[in-house]
């Protein structure tokens, strides 16, 4: 399966000011229109630079269509060809423009996506920061804050094989953790019982005082999002590891 197009510009520039627009340029235009499946995305990349380029919109977002059509596969011979038989069509002037933007984007050097690069690429929250309590997991792992506000939302994810420790959420009252799993696979478990399994769309309602652990599959990426529950006198108590016996177990 293709990698899902994620495109979050609308909201991130124009979400307080016209939701709508951002609604249809994330969700319709990128969300739907450039995953559907019908035309491969090379191609599609290659269909919206010869409509910039026809419309002569050779701004910034023609650059960004350049530059998501090299890395989606269009070579330097193959966009000098699309560009020269757009010109034929479209004006000599258009042409030389375009060319001096892509001359540009196919010189510069790009370093290759790495697997966390691409993982960003299916989900819709920022992956963040290595995670500044690493030495509880087994593994790496990052840390995105999503909402520091009213209820605070942190964005978990792990590279394949990671896991954190056994620990335990304490509370008087209250208290506990919801993980809501927004992308990849994993496994959250509670002491005495069995793996579960999870997959985007998974809830877990964490009780406090009970002892688990959630991490990556061995195969897969996984992230969560991390929600504490409001509690008195709540702490959280990090203990050993999960043994690779235990981890190995899971499929």
């Amino acid at each position: 399966m293709a990698e899902k197009i994620v495109q979050t510009a609308g909201r991130d520039q124009l979400g307080g000011f016209a939701p709508m627009f951002a609604h249809l340029n994330d969700d319709v235009l990128f969300g739907e229109v450039w995953n559907e499946e019908a035309i491969d995305v090379k191609t599609k990349c290659i269909i919206t630079v010869v409509s910039l380029m026809a419309s002569d919109i050779t701004d910034s977002s023609l650059s960004y269509h350049l530059q998501n059509a090299k890395a989606h596969g269009v070579t330097k011979e193959e966009i000098a060809a699309i560009i020269t038989h757009a010109t034929m069509y479209v004006g000599w002037p258009k042409g030389w423009t375009v060319f001096r933007l892509a001359k540009d984007i196919w010189n510069e050097e790009v370093p290759e996506l790495t697997d966390k690069d691409r993982y960003q690429n299916t989900i819709c929250f920022p992956i963040g920061e290595e995670n500044p309590y690493g030495q509880f997991f087994v593994g790496q792992s990052y840390l995105a804050p999503v909402s520091t506000e009213q209820v605070p939302v942190f964005n978990v994810t792990f590279e394949p094989g990671c896991r954190n420790n056994w620990h335990i959420h304490h509370a008087v009252k209250g208290g506990g953790q919801m993980l809501i799993c927004i992308g990849g696979r994993g496994y959250y478990q509670e002491w005495g019982k069995e793996a579960v399994e999870m997959t985007p769309g998974t809830v877990i309602n964490i009780p406090a005082e009970v002892k688990h652990w959630h991490g990556a599959a061995p195969d897969s990426w996984f992230s969560h999002l991390a929600i504490e529950v409001e509690g008195e006198q709540t702490s959280n108590e990090w203990l050993e590891a999960v043994s690779a016996e235990d981890y190995g177990k899971l499929s």
